[in-house]
């Protein structure tokens, strides 16, 4: 089952429980932290940015988890396959970062003395701007980065969770914007053009239960002269209502049922992440194969907050079917896959 929701509304009823769960084009549902009836410690917000060519890539997050928020960057080198994050970590925010309601409007400003942060909306498109002291030994991170062409579709889902009433995720990816700048990075400038750099933004707000597994995958490029991208994802909550798959051509969303993500395991039963996968589709209109080529990832597990995450970068290539049938063939696609696990 896929439902489209088609009607503005408040994102959540009087009594805290989503108002309609499903997928939508853009994001229709109005979030209001104000509604929320859980516990305030339980709720999570964030925007992340991922800008990428094919030989670099760079990863911009601001959240607000309530008993702490995060700032937090990478610069990702796709060509030796190596990377390099650093955060920032302000304990008990419980809502004073204010991020935005919406993703169309609000900016978010944020500066201490090791960290200057600020994601904007200027009429050219979104302005990313960072500055982050002792990145990398002395050496500072700096950015100002220009995404424009936001597409007209984007993957929007609000999900439940079923054992818990007044839990919800509520999410919009936006992908293959343009993406343009410059980024300073270990002495060195770097520099993305739009003719083939692209950004990403992945927005969420919600209330989450305390231990959830997740996969993520997206990527965004060129496929057949178009610019494309994809969304694929799940183990958010109750997703029986709707997906949050879908590919993007020129902007234009197509909207896929289930995908499942075939991580090789070594003969331990371990996931060996940096093997080959294939990703397929219940509606056999997505067949991929995925060419790892690092592994970001990152264990931490302090008392009761645990993380493990492996966010794998690589090249995409196969075939996927649009909504009016039309098969495009992928070829080296860059992109990311990932598998993450929290306590939180």
């Amino acid at each position: 089952m896929q439902h489209e929701i088609q009607s503005p509304a408040p994102l959540l009823n009087d009594d805290g429980t989503l108002y309609e769960a499903g997928y939508a084009k853009y994001p229709i549902l109005v979030y209001d932290r104000s509604r929320i009836k859980a516990g305030r410690m339980r709720i999570k917000e964030w925007d992340y940015y991922l800008i990428q060519n094919d030989r670099y890539a760079v990863a911009l997050t601001c959240d607000d988890n309530s008993y702490m928020g995060m700032m937090s960057v990478s610069f990702i080198d796709l060509e030796h396959g190596t990377e390099i994050t650093k955060s920032v970590i302000i304990p008990l925010t419980n809502g004073r970062i204010r991020l935005p309601a919406s993703s169309d409007t609000g900016d978010i400003e944020y500066s201490s003395r090791r960290v200057k942060l600020s994601f904007t909306h200027e009429e050219e498109g979104r302005r990313l701007k960072v500055l982050f002291k002792r990145f990398k030994d002395k050496q500072d991170f700096e950015c100002d980065l220009l995404l424009t062409e936001e597409p007209r579709d984007s993957m929007v889902i609000a999900t439940p969770f079923a054992e818990k009433k007044t839990a919800f995720y509520y999410n919009q990816k936006i992908i293959a914007m343009r993406a343009a700048g410059t980024v300073w990075h270990d002495g060195k400038k770097f520099k993305f053009t739009p003719g083939t750099s692209f950004g990403l933004l992945d927005w969420g707000r919600g209330v989450w239960t305390y231990d959830n597994t997740w996969y993520w995958s997206a990527a965004q490029g060129m496929a057949g002269g178009r610019k494309f991208g994809f969304n694929l994802g799940y183990g958010f909550g109750d997703t029986s209502a709707a997906s949050e798959n879908m590919l993007f051509v020129e902007g234009v969303a197509h909207k896929l049922e289930g995908v499942t993500f075939n991580i090789p395991k070594d003969a331990e039963g371990k996931e060996n992440y940096l093997e080959p996968w294939t990703f397929t589709s219940s509606d056999g209109r997505l067949e991929l194969d995925f060419k790892p080529i690092l592994d970001r990832k990152a264990k931490i597990s302090l008392g009761v907050i645990m993380s493990d995450q492996h966010q794998v970068f690589g090249r995409f290539s196969g075939r996927v079917v649009t909504d009016s049938g039309e098969t495009i063939e992928i070829k080296d696609l860059l992109g990311f896959a990932e598998k993450v696990r929290n306590k939180w």
